[in-house]
């Protein structure tokens, strides 16, 4: 399989993004500018990855501007055909925006940005060291979608403490139900604020970034 990475004017995690696939997780990247909207090169079994930064300078809202990028109608078209999207921190935002998955994310809790290793954990229970940067990563849906996302296991990570805990310490910005990241009902879109990609390296001396995606089951 082989990756494609979205680069928006605003992007600054897309070559993080290229390097840890690439290097890291040993796949191929493809680099697809934002003004272009040819997706031929893909099939359903590969993975589109809509990075972090700040796209269009995160004018309107966060991610608002990007979902109608010529790029972004080929994303949408290529993820209601089944095909693999992924979507980090501002990726993830974007996702939001365009109605692949449901809720918005809020300013943080504290109102300030946050950057620093947190924890998460999926379904086995493992808590992962993964860093976060964002302004605007407190995830926020109604009661009828939070109950929806859990009836379903549509959330993929919760933060945590370093014990697994869901706690008030363990939640950095305050996302509802502790949500760090969620996919669709068909299970091939998913979007998470934490970034994976800056945790694939021993050199980092952390490689937690590797379970994720293994987790998200996106390296065929």
């Amino acid at each position: 399989m082989k990756f494609g990475v979205v680069v928006f004017p605003g992007s600054n995690c897309d070559r993080d993004m290229q390097y840890a696939i690439e290097h890291d997780l040993k796949k191929e990247v493809i680099m697809l500018w934002h003004k272009d909207s040819d997706l031929s090169m893909f099939t359903t079994d590969d993975c589109i990855v809509l990075p972090g930064g700040f796209s269009y300078g995160d004018y309107l809202r966060c991610g608002a501007i990007a979902r109608f990028s010529p790029m972004m109608k080929s994303v949408i078209e290529f993820a209601n055909k089944g095909g693999k999207v992924l979507g980090v921190c501002n990726g993830f935002q974007i996702l939001c925006e365009s109605g692949l998955l449901p809720g918005v994310l809020l300013r943080n809790q504290n109102q300030q940005f946050i950057c620093k290793n947190v924890y998460i954990k999926g379904q086995n229970e493992e808590a992962l060291k993964i860093p976060i940067a964002h302004g605007e990563g407190r995830y926020y849906a109604d009661d009828a979608v939070l109950n929806e996302l859990e009836t379903n296991g549509q959330v993929l990570f919760h933060y945590c403490t370093e014990e697994g805990a869901l706690t008030e310490e363990g939640n950095p910005n305050g996302s509802t139900h502790h949500i760090a990241g969620i996919k669709n009902k068909s299970g091939n879109v998913f979007g998470m604020m934490p970034h994976p990609e800056r945790a694939t390296s021993a050199i980092l001396q952390n490689e937690d970034g590797k379970k994720v995606f293994e987790m998200l089951g996106i390296l065929n």
